[in-house]
């Protein structure tokens, strides 16, 4: 038995979400006559309280838009230095905006508007304007911990005080959702900006959403275009997401349940020392020996994991993990 627990971008498209594929609508999306495409967009809108949506291939894709869309050259924005957009995103920040960042120490990825009041710059020629405040939900490198809505509405407060704009790289934000029983519409009350993942927990093969006002995803068509983002019958695609959001949104709660279940038997594991609390689908633990190492003896049983550090190791738990496999790592872990 194989058993994928490398990330939940792995998933296959279910057989009901391949027959939506095969039978999605389509045109060309650069002319917006995808009607499959649009649908998606609007659909992601409204899920999330926002005005309209741009469709692209990946959530770095979307969240360089954002940052495009929401800052200037010269400008800096402010995150944790955990952040998706600042560590995985190949530099993009400074590449493609000319943004530099101010990065602060959260617990776990999370920032608080007392933390970031002090790191938003006074209007000085030695200092570059600070614009926009960038939060990531849930956070990947917290092991999926996750912000609620409570945390989120002072730091919207502030930005709004200081004229700043805030994004959310919200990579598993349904995920999430699923953890805090906060309402996705919500959002945007506080966000100027929304990156909504499709491809991981939900299971979509390939594909991220923009939301924010009209006006806004106006120009991130340009910028999209401008990025080589600009695609035709994206609509087979498309399809997909929208088949994920309308059936693979709920059962979220099944990963969180088996990432559970793996939280107690690696904390009664000898060869893990510490395991960070699960909140959501993601598991960080740290290993005693070097993780490489117990990563050998895990593939050796057919299970695929990630390190993260060199003593710490990342499962993740996805759509194409199913009680059995979750029953072969148990004994696996018992037998290590």
């Amino acid at each position: 038995m194989t058993v994928d627990l490398r990330s939940d971008t792995v998933t296959k498209p279910t057989p009901g979400m391949l027959e939506a594929m095969f039978s999605a609508r389509v045109g060309d999306d650069v002319f917006g006559e995808d009607e499959t495409v649009n649908k998606l967009e609007d659909k992601a809108a409204r899920i999330f309280g926002m005005e309209a949506g741009i469709f692209c291939p990946s959530g770095t894709m979307t969240n360089q838009i954002a940052i495009k869309c929401f800052t200037q050259p010269l400008d800096e924005l402010i995150a944790d230095q955990t952040a998706h957009i600042y560590r995985y995103e190949g530099g993009g920040i400074a590449f493609n905006s000319g943004v530099s960042t101010r990065l602060l120490n959260g617990y776990r990825g999370i920032i608080t508007a007392e933390m970031i009041e002090p790191e938003i710059n006074a209007e000085n020629i030695h200092f570059p304007h600070t614009s926009l405040v960038a939060l990531e939900n849930t956070v990947n490198k917290g092991g999926g911990s996750c912000y609620t809505l409570d945390q989120i509405k002072p730091i919207a407060a502030l930005c709004k005080a200081k004229s700043l704009k805030l994004h959310l790289d919200g990579a598993r934000v349904f995920n999430a959702l699923i953890k805090t029983g906060d309402k996705a519409e919500d959002y945007g009350k506080y966000f100027d900006g929304v990156s909504v993942c499709l491809s991981k927990g939900l299971g979509a093969p390939v594909g991220s959403v923009f939301l924010a006002d009209k006006q806004t995803i106006k120009y991130a068509r340009r910028i999209r275009k401008v990025f080589g983002g600009g695609w035709r019958q994206a609509g087979f695609l498309a399809a997909a997401g929208i088949y994920a959001l309308d059936h693979h949104v709920d059962r979220l709660s099944i990963d969180h349940a088996h990432a559970h279940i793996l939280e107690e038997a690696l904390a009664k594991c000898p060869s893990v020392a510490s395991v960070l609390p699960v909140e959501t689908n993601l598991i960080l633990f740290d290993t005693v020996e070097p993780a490489a190492l117990l990563l050998d003896k895990l593939a050796a049983h057919g299970i695929k994991a990630s390190a993260t550090d060199k003593h710490r190791i990342r499962f993740v738990l996805h759509l194409d993990v199913h009680a059995e496999h979750v029953e072969h790592v148990l004994k696996v872990l018992k037998s290590l």
